[in-house]
């Protein structure tokens, strides 16, 4: 019998830092909504505001503070000399094995909170209609030695990339 272990490696610790800022962004909106309805409906104590308030408060804690710790301890990601494997997810998790004879393109990717912290998206790019592998939250300089580990064992790897 065969069993799988989790891939072996982490993203960055400073991968808790995107996570956590770029789910605060997605909260600016909500909470800007909420002001605004205050402001148009002239009653800033009124029990619906301040429930709403309450609760949007607590979603985004959660989302803030608990979601980037629980997705670290599960994003894991590892390369070998057949395959690129990947753990994600917080609520829904994917395990994602893309053989490397499949490979099309590798490519990298820096947003400017990516930027910021130093941090890179390397994104396998492969036949599968499950769509791209990508491996999140990386130091640069591992992604950029990630990129050139792919690319060199996918260059003697025979296949058809299709």
């Amino acid at each position: 019998m065969i069993t799988m272990t989790d891939p072996a490696w982490r993203p960055s610790p400073r991968a808790q830092q995107l996570w956590a800022i770029n789910a605060s962004l997605m909260w600016i909106p909500a909470f800007i909504a909420q002001i605004v309805w205050a402001v148009i409906a002239g009653a800033w104590t009124s029990w619906p505001h301040i429930m709403v308030f309450v609760v949007s408060v607590v979603l985004a804690a959660v989302h803030i503070v608990a979601v980037p710790l629980w997705r670290y301890r599960v994003h894991r990601w590892e390369i070998s000399d057949t395959a690129v494997y990947t753990l994600t997810g917080w609520f829904d998790q994917e395990r994602r094995i893309a053989p490397i004879s499949r490979i099309q393109t590798v490519d990298t990717e820096r947003g400017p909170i990516d930027r910021m912290l130093g941090l890179s998206t390397v994104t396998v790019t492969t036949a599968s209609s499950a769509g791209a592998v990508k491996i999140t939250a990386l130091d640069k300089d591992v992604a950029d030695k990630t990129v050139a580990q792919l690319t060199e064992i996918a260059g003697r790897t025979l296949g058809d990339a299709t």
